[in-house]
């Protein structure tokens, strides 16, 4: 199922998308996509009705992040080696956890908002995870029956606020709109291999992203297991798992940044596309 939010931003209602491309109220079964939905039996439920009977959505409404009341939003960082080699950094000998705060995330399409006084804004594509089982001290092999499906997410980056200003990276990855998320949470029914799918994001037009999967360095089972040891991953955690090469800091001979102005347009096979417009904040 590809799950999905939508309506006003503060105010979205919760969907399924049909065979058809159109989007079904699901209101009747829960109030949100949330964490408690994910860990209920009403998912099996919708998985097993037809969706033509649900009430359809009409036209095109803004889409929100695909996960409503995110609890934790965890990073992967340096998590493709060709991107590590790109920011001329070591290839990790344990994965690299960052944070974003929720007040970051937005929908996918949703406007992102240049920080004021930054100079240094980038994007970056990327796999999310989106947990649907409590995990806690668990196996890799464990780990897939932990996830209730992925989603595409933006981690959209702050250079000089991350690496230059003292501390750790967060504060160059948190700031408000760096986290756009969705349009759909697919489930992981959906998803074979999560190592197997291509991820592309362009800067007007562009192509600076074109990338894979199949070359992270930590796979999803590992990445879950790993957090586990260090905290509870709750339903409706959203994990963000790296970014493959051609991120603006990596540019030859001059990195590149973004502009208000300018429009990004990124997604994963399957699941999705995104498209924001850049503006001052």
């Amino acid at each position: 199922m590809k799950l999905l939010r939508y309506g006003p931003a503060g105010a979205e209602k919760p969907g399924v998308l049909d065979p058809e491309g159109r989007i079904r109220d699901i209101s009747a079964l829960t109030a949100d996509i949330d964490g408690k939905f994910l860990a209920s039996a009403a998912v099996t439920q919708l998985a097993a009705m037809d969706l033509a009977t649900l009430p359809l959505v009409a036209g095109q409404p803004r889409l929100g992040a695909c996960v409503g009341q995110i609890g934790k939003f965890i990073c992967i960082g340096l998590n493709y080696a060709d991107h590590a080699a790109e920011s001329n950094m070591p290839i990790p000998q344990e994965p690299v956890v960052f944070n974003k705060w929720t007040s970051a995330v937005v929908g996918p399409n949703d406007d992102v908002k240049i920080p004021r006084g930054s100079v240094k804004t980038d994007w970056e594509v990327e796999l999310g995870i989106v947990i649907g089982k409590t995990a806690s001290y668990i196996d890799a092999s464990q780990a897939m029956e932990h996830v209730a499906g992925y989603c595409v997410v933006n981690d959209v980056s702050e250079r000089e606020y991350q690496i230059e200003r003292g501390g750790t990276w967060d504060k160059g990855k948190g700031c408000d709109t760096f986290g756009p998320t969705g349009p759909w949470l697919v489930t992981r029914d959906e998803v074979p291999d999560p190592h197997q799918l291509r991820l592309w994001l362009e800067v007007d037009g562009h192509r600076y992203q074109d990338g894979s999967t199949a070359t992270m360095i930590f796979k999803v089972p590992e990445i879950i297991a790993y957090l586990s040891r260090f905290m509870t991953l709750h339903p409706g955690d959203v994990i963000s798992t790296g970014t493959p090469p051609g991120v603006g800091m990596g540019i030859k001979p001059a990195p590149v940044y973004l502009r208000a102005g300018q429009t990004m347009r990124l997604g994963i096979d399957g699941l999705g596309e995104q498209q924001q417009r850049v503006i001052a904040a």
